[in-house]
């Protein structure tokens, strides 16, 4: 067998799951991309070691790893998942972008430069998402 077919393969792998981190918008798809990368990555692993016909089988040593790798990432990252949905209800990757973001204005940080009280007509932007999406 040539060593073209399972390194197109994976290429084509790898590819849709570059595709699918870069698109996708659900965290649980995204891990599921990152996954078929790995596959990609192992295939190659796989196919270099039988094309090279090493007697230590290292790439096939290497290939175990990767899955052993790709197993406690999907475990972490499931719970990380799963505790961002429990926590705001939806698991895209775009809100959360939201858990990252520092105090929205610099004046109000932890040495309290600002003493006055806020007027009761201006609100913050996290209230104004809140009554857009209830």
């Amino acid at each position: 067998m040539h060593l073209a077919y399972p390194a197109v393969l994976a290429v084509l792998l790898f590819c849709v799951g570059l595709y699918g981190v870069l698109a996708r918008r659900n965290a649980i798809l995204v891990l599921m991309s990152v996954e078929l990368m790995l596959n990609a990555v192992n295939l190659n692993l796989v196919a270099f070691d039988v094309w090279l016909r090493d007697a230590l089988h290292s790439g096939q040593a290497l290939t175990l790893f990767t899955i052993a790798i790709a197993a406690a990432e999907i475990g972490i990252g499931l719970a990380i998942v799963l505790a961002v949905y429990r926590n705001r209800g939806s698991s895209a990757v775009d809100d959360l972008r939201d858990t990252a973001e520092g105090p929205e204005d610099p004046e109000d940080d932890a040495e309290g430069a600002a003493t006055e009280e806020p007027a009761p007509a201006a609100k913050s932007q996290k209230s104004q998402k809140a009554e857009a999406t209830a």
